[in-house]
């Protein structure tokens, strides 16, 4: 069978930077063994599978994979796949002045995506996050986790920040560092200290985090290394900022109302990315999120299988 597929960089108006993204359309008949094998083909860090909605009033409905498993939530495929979608099915709404709205049906639910176009840049799409981020229970050792990157236990930590664990969906242990110029040379060590430092937490993905930024425009500069689900390190993680967004609330005590976060990712890749996270804050508390980033398609093809 001929299916066909896309791949986008996402968290970018500029092909060959951000995150890329395979999006395999017409994936009706595959199984699950048959998508992880053909994830860990294009061997990027995830890969969605488009079906028919569950209920025809949605746009559509999608499975993540990364190399080594599923997904219920991720933000860079999120944010591609519907501005794939858009740019396939209503071009001209898209450039509209009101923009289109694409509702995809995640594992974690419904997840409805607003994607505009302005003439003279690549479409954008924003989506409140479907689950708001959560503090989750972990016996993190500092000493650990410093020796796992190969840093100064004195280099984590931010005013008001402290190492933590959240998820909105996919969790991540948070750690804030002290500068960029730490951050930029951080790498994940020996195996073993990998596992003593993360073993507590399922081995899940690690998102590192300084408020010195490359761009003076931007606010937070972030890297992301997850290697038990196969992931060096990824550009852009949409799912790590918004388990951030809960951590960056509750450290950083925003007053009422709507704050913008942007946050630099990719850079020591040499994929620099840009992702956007709003945080709604009533009573003290964060009541919503939204996370809002460019994609551009980068090329097409079809699977023979």
């Amino acid at each position: 069978m001929i299916r066909r597929f896309y791949t986008l960089d996402v968290f970018t108006g500029t092909p060959f930077v951000g995150n890329p993204l395979a999006v395999v359309l017409d994936s009706e008949g595959l199984d699950d063994a048959e998508m992880l094998r053909i994830a860990q083909e294009f061997n990027l860090s995830e890969t969605v599978f488009v079906r028919p909605p569950a209920d025809p009033i949605n746009t559509a409905a999608i499975r993540i994979f990364f190399p080594t498993g599923e997904l219920p939530f991720a933000g860079h495929p999120t944010i591609g796949t519907a501005v794939l979608l858009a740019m396939l099915q209503a071009p001209e709404a898209m450039r509209g002045s009101g923009g289109i709205v694409i509702a995809i049906e995640e594992k974690i639910g419904l997840v409805k995506v607003e994607v505009s176009q302005r003439n003279g840049h690549a479409p954008r799409a924003v989506f409140e996050v479907p689950k708001l981020s959560q503090r989750l229970d972990a016996a993190l050792d500092r000493s650990a986790v410093a020796a796992a990157f190969g840093i100064h236990e004195d280099k984590i930590g931010l005013p008001g920040h402290e190492l933590s664990f959240w998820s909105a969906g996919v969790p991540y242990v948070l750690v804030p560092i002290a500068d960029r110029e730490t951050l930029e040379r951080v790498k994940p060590g020996d195996p073993g200290l990998w596992a003593r430092a993360f073993d507590p937490t399922g081995r899940t993905g690690v998102y590192l985090y300084t408020n010195e930024t490359a761009s003076a425009a931007h606010h937070v500069h972030a890297r992301m290394f997850w290697p038990d689900a196969g992931i060096r390190e990824d550009p852009a993680t949409g799912s790590a900022v918004a388990a951030f967004a809960g951590a960056a609330a509750a450290f950083e005590r925003p007053e009422d109302g709507t704050h913008q976060l942007v946050i630099e990712q990719g850079y020591e890749m040499g994929r620099p990315s840009e992702i956007s996270l709003d945080l709604d804050i009533s009573g003290g508390a964060l009541i919503a999120a939204r996370i809002g980033g460019s994609a551009v398609i980068v090329s097409e093809g079809r699977l023979l299988v």
